[in-house]
């Protein structure tokens, strides 16, 4: 089916929104205010042409803009991409009860994503296409990090070596960490270990095992400098890590015990420990064990107790809480089940980062009801051009 409407609104993945016969159809591309054409299936459009544009549309920065399904939003002017970012952050507050207003947009793109996963298959190598498993062929990719630009090429040799597989990239000091995944079981190591002469690599993992190390893929946290784990947790940008770790340091201020949960390999604890002891806890071993060597190899630290420990299975009891500041860093899922000992502990403050809204939202609002007051909320944009934003905030008794 094919038809013109007027686009009304943003979804929350950047989709426009269209109201026909009674119900939304979602269309990427489009824009609030509209009138385009599209054809329809089911609740999904996609658009055929633009018959009156936005006066906020402007003009994608990429080529690949509009095939390629790594960005969403380069065709919204910038004042109405940060409400937009913002409204993601506040929406789903305002239906857990919170009224509580961003108080600051951080644009931290910086010098662009340090980490990227390309999908290496026989059409190419890149991202998704737009709602497709077909993969749109890259080139280059401006959001990333200029040590990234031999990114897709890796990809394509990765395919030629064994197969359709998905290639993680993370550009660290001593050089590119990569890491293939491939449903094919006996993918064979030889034939992708010269990718790391080749290509001068860091490293090359296979499946979660090391193939080959040139030397140890270091970054900087604060004073430190960490050995990434294979497969390790980090910030998209080296600009937003900062940017969290500077918010995380000021909001817990004078503290004198601070617990770092879900601390990863301590971008927090690494920092927060220039002051103060720091108690760290993870689930992930490796990233224990590589926060842990850091912390034995930067001078000037205070201790650091990093301790393995699942906490959504084996939250913090409210006994066990004896700090004067609670640092947490949770992923997607949120972190209630540690949140609920938080609201039934005596903590005084609780600083709160986190990359999904919605569970961001559940997670405040047991704290409020647990008795915190919510302070002001920090939007950092480091994932520029997509539907997401990570979100630091600040309760205290």
């Amino acid at each position: 089916m094919t038809t013109t409407t007027t686009i009304t609104s943003l979804g929350h993945k950047g989709e426009g929104v269209a109201e026909i016969d009674g119900r939304k159809v979602f269309v990427p591309l489009a824009l609030p205010g509209e009138t385009v054409e599209i054809s329809i299936d089911g609740d999904r459009g996609t658009l055929l042409g633009v018959i009156t544009p936005a006066p906020n549309r402007i003009e994608p920065f990429c080529p690949h803009f509009g095939a390629c399904g790594g960005c969403q939003l380069q065709h919204l002017a910038r004042p109405d991409y940060e409400a937009f970012k913002i409204g993601l952050v506040e929406t789903p507050l305002r239906f857990a009860g919170i009224e509580q207003k961003v108080v600051s947009f951080i644009d931290a793109s910086g010098n662009g994503r340090r980490r990227a996963t390309l999908h290496a298959r026989r059409e190419g190598a890149g991202y998704m296409r737009l709602r497709s498993h077909q993969v749109h062929d890259l080139d280059t990719c401006p959001i990333l990090v200029p040590g990234l630009a031999r990114a897709p090429d890796i990809a394509r040799a990765v395919m030629q070596a064994v197969g359709e597989a998905d290639v993680s990239f993370t550009a660290t000091l001593s050089g590119l960490d990569v890491a293939i995944r491939t449903e094919k079981k006996q993918a064979r190591t030889d034939r992708v270990a010269p990718l790391v002469g080749r290509f001068k690599l860091a490293r090359l993992a296979l499946n979660g095992e090391m193939v080959l190390q040139a030397q140890p893929p270091i970054v900087e946290m604060g004073k430190a400098r960490v050995e990434l784990p294979i497969g390790s947790f980090l910030q998209a940008t080296e600009a937003a890590e900062q940017a969290l770790a500077d918010y995380v340091v000021n909001a817990v201020g004078k503290a004198k015990s601070v617990a770092d949960l879900f601390c990863g390999v301590g971008p927090f604890a690494l920092r927060l420990a220039e002051q103060r002891p720091v108690t760290a806890f993870d689930s992930d071993k490796p990233g224990i064990a590589a926060l842990d060597k850091a912390r034995r190899f930067t001078k000037g630290l205070r201790e650091i107790t990093a301790r393995a420990r699942d906490l959504f299975r084996d939250p913090l009891t409210q006994f066990e809480l004896d700090y004067e500041a609670v640092v947490l860093d949770p992923p997607r899922a949120g972190a209630e089940a540690q949140v609920r000992e938080l609201a039934k502990s005596r903590v005084r403050t609780v600083v709160m980062v986190a990359c999904d809204p919605r569970t961001f939202a559940r997670d405040a609002a047991i704290l409020v009801a647990g008795g915190y007051n919510m302070g002001a909320i920090v939007a950092v944009d480091q994932f520029a051009q997509s539907a997401h934003v990570e979100i630091a905030a600040t309760f205290g008794r």
